[in-house]
């Protein structure tokens, strides 16, 4: 397998690749507030059955996102593209952002998606960043438990984050 900088006609075929994922688990929110504190927790819920977790992103971004000539960087393999992680660097934080990130159904579980992440966090420190971030909606639970794997922190999260108004989770791993 090949990790290289994407180019125009990849872009295709990042946009044909399946996105969704299945989950027959969620990490659930629970806030309570006091007059003084308020509380949050996630916790780690079985779902009666299996759903399907669409993208929460518009992929009409992605030429926009390649277009910053950044860390956008395909996994291709057999002259096919087989995956694909957008890194956005910002420097004023000293971080590189995952803003997308997928790897075709057909060929996850392969680590194509581990090696996208090892590429990802090698441009970051070629980038003088000191920081990756990710992000995943709650429903996403085979992303969290992959970012966990790779030894992200959870480090926040935004209840209205994506367009559909799903809760964000946010993980960092301070790059060595």
């Amino acid at each position: 397998m090949i990790v290289r900088p994407a180019t125009l006609a990849d872009l295709n075929a990042c946009l044909c690749l399946d996105h969704a994922s299945e989950t027959d688990h969620v990490w659930q929110m629970q806030v309570q507030e006091g007059s003084s504190q308020v509380g949050v927790a996630f916790q780690t819920v079985r779902l009666p059955r299996r759903m399907r977790v669409d993208y929460p992103r518009s992929l009409d971004q992605l030429v926009e996102d390649w277009q910053r000539d950044q860390g956008f960087l395909v996994a291709e393999a057999d002259n096919e593209v087989r995956g694909y992680v957008d890194v956005v660097a910002h420097p004023w934080q000293d971080l590189g952002w995952v803003v997308n990130m997928a790897v075709d159904r057909t060929y996850r579980k392969r680590r194509i998606g581990m090696t996208l992440m090892r590429h990802a966090r090698q441009w970051a420190r070629d980038q003088g960043l000191r920081f990756l971030q990710v992000e995943a909606t709650t429903k996403n639970y085979p992303a969290l438990c992959f970012y966990q794997k790779l030894g992200f922190q959870f480090c926040g999260f935004n209840d209205h984050y994506y367009p559909n108004q799903d809760i964000a989770l946010f993980f960092v791993q301070t790059l060595r």
